[in-house]
C-alpha cells in the first residue's frame, strides 16, 4: 500500500539540492547541513503542512536559513568541548548595567517589536503562537522580529565599533 506524498515532501524533494547548497554555504559542515534539512522538513510537518506545494516551496528556504542561523548562534554560545583553547570567562555585570545595556540595544524598537522580541527571544514562544496571541499573521511577526534583530544589531555595532 503506497502512502500519499504530502505538499512539504513534494517541495522538499524538488528543492533538496538548492536547500542543501544554502545550508552548506551558511554552515560549512556536511553533517550540520544534512541535520538542518531534516529539521526543516520536520518543523514544517510539526507546525502543520502548508496548504499548497507553492507555499511549501516558499517556506522551506526560509526555515532552512533560520535553522542555520540558530545552529551558528548555538556554536558561538556553546563552543565544542574538544577545542584546545581555554574557554572565555564570562564577565560579571551588575543587574543595573545589564538592564542599561538591554535598554540601549532596544532603544530604536517599536513597542510591538519589543513585545515580539520578548515573546520569542525570552519566553521561547513560536512564531505561530505569537501571531495568534497578538492577532497578527505569522509573516508579520517574522518581519517585525527580523526588523527588531536588525535594529538591535545596529545598536550593538554602534556600541562596539
Amino acid at each position: 500500500m503506497n502512502m500519499p506524498i504530502d505538499t512539504v515532501t513534494i517541495a522538499f524533494i524538488e528543492l533538496r539540492s538548492r536547500l542543501h547548497g544554502l545550508a552548506m554555504r551558511l554552515l560549512r559542515n556536511e553533517t550540520d547541513a544534512q541535520d538542518t534539512l531534516q529539521d526543516a522538513w520536520l518543523r514544517l510537518h510539526r507546525h502543520g503542512c502548508p496548504d499548497s506545494t507553492d507555499e511549501a516551496r516558499r517556506k522551506l528556504p526560509v526555515v532552512v536559513r533560520n535553522l542555520c542561523i540558530d545552529r551558528l548562534r548555538d556554536r558561538r554560545l556553546h563552543p565544542s568541548a574538544d577545542c584546545d583553547e581555554a574557554p572565555e570567562q564570562g564577565v560579571e555585570m551588575p543587574v543595573e548595567d545589564i538592564e542599561a545595556l538591554r535598554m540601549m540595544l532596544e532603544a530604536d524598537l517599536t513597542p510591538r517589536q519589543k513585545e515580539i522580541f520578548n515573546l520569542i527571544g525570552n519566553e521561547g514562544m513560536e512564531y505561530t503562537e505569537v501571531a495568534q496571541r497578538l492577532g497578527m499573521t505569522v509573516e508579520a511577526v517574522r518581519v517585525d522580529m527580523s526588523r527588531a534583530r536588525k535594529k538591535m544589531r545596529e545598536n550593538y555595532n554602534r556600541l562596539n565599533p
